[in-house]
């Protein structure tokens, strides 16, 4: 039995479905005064990078002040429109009861995602799923570049070795990173990578979705 399980967010509890995207842009023109034009890859990525990459793209200098206010900024964006993302988003079949069986059984959450926290924790509590996570012991895009990086950021809070942890996610990234950190990866197919793809990057499990509660039990407290 683990210790401790951590989650991914977008694909893997929750889909925005293109919220997020919106969002992203206003917070981009905000601090850089230019409309987004193009935005660099964002799965399986973080915050950091996805900004330090979109801004190179449209000829902006990237510091490390520019992405504290970005973060604010996105943060902020997050709150004034949650009701957006509560009425055109959704959490993902099963995940709310997938959260509520592991808290059933004594087993301590948390998350690790690419999202600065204030968007994280307001994804989380308009789709009901912030009370199973103790978001204290969990990483954010503004703690590293890397899912190994923000992994190892997670255990560390949590006071839990890797070999007692595990983590699931949607996409390669997740897979590579969790196993960078020496973490056992339950991958799930709900979003954008096929299941196919995912076993190829060395998932230790994958599933199709986590509206088979007994199945994710199975792949995650085995």
């Amino acid at each position: 039995m683990p210790e401790l399980v951590l989650w991914d967010i977008d694909h893997t509890l929750m889909a925005t479905r293109g919220v997020g995207g919106e969002l992203w842009a206003v917070a981009f023109e905000q601090v850089t005064g230019l409309p987004l034009r193009e935005q660099a890859s964002v799965t399986g990525s973080t915050e950091r990078v996805i900004l330090r990459e979109t801004t190179r793209l449209h000829g902006v200098d990237y510091d490390e002040a520019l992405f504290a206010r970005f973060s604010d900024a996105l943060g902020a964006v997050h709150v004034r429109r949650a009701g957006e993302l509560r009425e055109r988003g959704h959490a993902l079949p099963g995940a709310a009861a997938a959260l509520a069986a592991i808290e059933e059984r004594g087993v301590r959450q948390s998350v690790v995602t690419g999202n600065v926290r204030v968007a994280a924790e307001v994804k989380l509590a308009i789709f009901g799923l912030d009370s199973y996570v103790l978001l204290g012991e969990g990483a954010f895009g503004e703690d590293g570049e890397g899912r190994p990086e923000l992994l190892r950021k997670a255990l560390t809070r949590a006071g839990v070795t890797a070999s007692k942890a595990v983590f699931l996610g949607d996409t390669p990234a997740d897979v590579e990173g969790g196993h960078a950190a020496g973490v056992r990866v339950v991958a799930v197919a709900t979003g954008k990578t096929p299941a196919a793809e995912l076993r190829e990057a060395g998932a230790d499990v994958v599933l199709d979705s986590l509206a088979n509660t007994a199945q994710v039990l199975k792949a995650v407290l085995a």
